[in-house]
This record gives C-alpha cells, structure tokens and sequence, in this order.
C-alpha cells in the first residue's frame, strides 16, 4: 500500500469537481438537484484515481442511487486489480440545503485510508462528541452531558457559561440543549453541517460538539480529528428498528459499542479532503470570468500536517 498523501492530488480532483459542480447551482433553491450534480461529478474524477475505491459508509445503500452508495465500488483499479485497494467516507455535498440556499459552510468532502480501516456501516444516525486535545480521555460518550461539561471547563480552566458547545438543531438532541441550557453553558446551535462544528471545536473556535448528527460525517470527522490529535467518539443511534437491525447485520455486537478516532479510523495513512462550496470554514468556489477558483483543506493523518489549497481552474476544461 503506498502512502495515500502521495495520491492526495487525486482525491482533491474529486472533491474540486464535485464542488465545481454543485457551486454553479449556488441559491438554486433545490437542495437535490445541487446534490446530485455533486454526486455525478465526484464518480466521474473517480474514474480517473489509481485506486479500487470502495464506499465503507456514505450516503445511502444501493436501491437508493444516484447517490454515492455504500459498498459501491470506484477508481481505476476496477479495470486493474494490482492498483491499491482503499475505503472512502464520502458525503459528495455537506449541507445540501446550504448549497441551494447559498448560506455558509457548504463543503464537498471525503476521508480515505486503506480498505478494512474505515467503520463500514450503513447509513444511520451517529451520537457524537468532540473537543480539543485539552480533553483526550476527559470527555466522552460513557459520561452524562453534566460530566462532560464540568470536565471540560475544568480542564480548559473556564467558566461554565463560557464554554462555547456546538450542537445541531434538532428535536433529537432537544435533550442535551435543555441540559445545557440549565446549566447556563453557550449553546450555538447549527442548522446544518456538523463536520465543521466538529473542526471548530477541536482548534478552539468553540470547546466542544455535542449531539447527534449522520454517521457517515461521523467517520469523514473521525478520520480529521484524529489528524489534529483531538477528540472523537462516535455510537450508532437508531431511529427506526429497521437502521438497528441493518446494521447489527454488518457490525453485530459493535453496532452497540462506543467508537474513537482509531477505531473509526484504523490506519494513519490516511486523508482527509475537503472543499468549500459556499464560503464559511472554507471561501467558497469563486466563477470568474476566465477561470474558477476553489479552496480546498487537506488533512495528512499519519503527520498532522494540514494544508489549504488554492487552485485555478481553467474555464476551457470545465
């Protein structure tokens, strides 16, 4: 297996095209048609990737195409079986309704290591928590929301009701906000991508994500968070017997376990690229006259190394 950061130009195409794509449909008003122009766009620069790439956990499962779907399997290396075997976490289009309602932090992003190291599972719900490198073995998922937070404030030496927690806006996570709220703690909540919520709280732009959000993000995060040596832990959340059911099939015993950056994430040789659609975390794809532009962040697990990534694209080829 080659050292993925060698092949990390290729997997920047993908999500490039990808956000290429779904940029130009920007306040369509149509968070599918945007979705799907991401989607259509990122299998297309996979044919170009010297891999056998397989879809470990992503947007759904196969009856449910066009979408990226789980176990789909992408790249060169379908033609060639002495190309490198490899998994991918994929959301094609973080918030989608972002996209067509060009609000911020649109991304188009992936997580790649080689095969068997990424959680494959099927699409579900994932309840998440992520924090600082402060908290490694301070917080998690086996406390209660009031343990986490003591610890938290305790650790990064603040008050409670200066801790900054990210937390989707959601009815399932109206629990961990009222908690929350008690405890008089500075609730943001998001409509949308907590990928990046995730991000934010681990370079400190907030103190901790909290709640529950899909798991496919969940393992794209995992994979980042364990780049930045910060915190992650994931646990499957059911909301339907059938996703528990599915996915007792896949996992058995572990559908039920509490997972971390190395156990949704077992290999350091692995990536995590994404690029900004609407601009927030990442500026967003710019349409100039003569070209396009896109910004990309990339992630190299094995070193920590992050870097940004400015690329100019030429109409022509578009």
């Amino acid at each position: 297996m080659p050292r993925l950061k060698e092949l990390a130009p290729y997997f920047l195409q993908a999500t490039e095209q990808a956000a290429i794509a779904c940029g130009k449909l920007r306040g369509c008003g149509d968070k599918n048609k945007a979705d799907d122009a991401a989607v259509k766009a990122m299998r297309k620069a996979f044919d170009s990737i010297p891999v056998h790439a397989r879809v470990a956990i992503g947007e759904g499962e196969m009856d449910k195409a066009p979408m990226l779907y789980i176990g789909e399997e992408l790249g060169k290396g379908l033609l060639d079986s002495s190309l490198p075997q490899v998994d991918i976490a994929v959301d094609p289009l973080e918030c989608t309704s972002h996209c067509a309602f060009d609000l911020p932090n649109s991304i188009c992003v992936l997580a790649v290591a080689p095969r068997g190291t990424l959680l494959h599972a099927p699409e579900c719900y994932m309840d998440k928590i992520a924090g600082p490198p402060a908290l490694i073995n301070k917080i998690s998922l086996g406390l209660s929301v009031e343990e986490n937070i003591s610890s938290a404030a305790a650790i990064l030496k603040k008050p409670v009701q200066e801790l900054k927690v990210i937390v989707l806006d959601r009815p399932r996570n109206e629990s961990k906000i009222r908690t929350m709220r008690q405890l008089d703690v500075n609730v943001e909540l998001i409509q949308n991508g907590d990928i990046v919520g995730a991000m934010r709280a681990v370079n400190g732009d907030a103190d901790l994500l909290l709640g529950i959000g899909s798991a496919p993000e969940g393992v794209i995060t995992a994979a980042a968070v364990k780049g930045l040596n910060g915190v992650f832990e994931g646990k499957l959340y059911f909301h339907e017997q059938s996703y528990q059911e599915r996915a007792e099939e896949i996992l058995q015993n572990d559908a039920h376990k509490i997972w971390n950056t190395d156990t949704l994430c077992s290999s350091k040789n692995a990536l995590f690229i994404a690029t900004g659609v609407c601009d927030g975390w990442l500026p967003g794809v710019q349409f100039n006259h003569d070209d396009i532009k896109t910004w990309s962040r990339i992630i190299y697990v094995e070193t920590g190394e992050v870097k940004t990534i400015e690329t100019i694209h030429s109409k022509n080829k578009e």
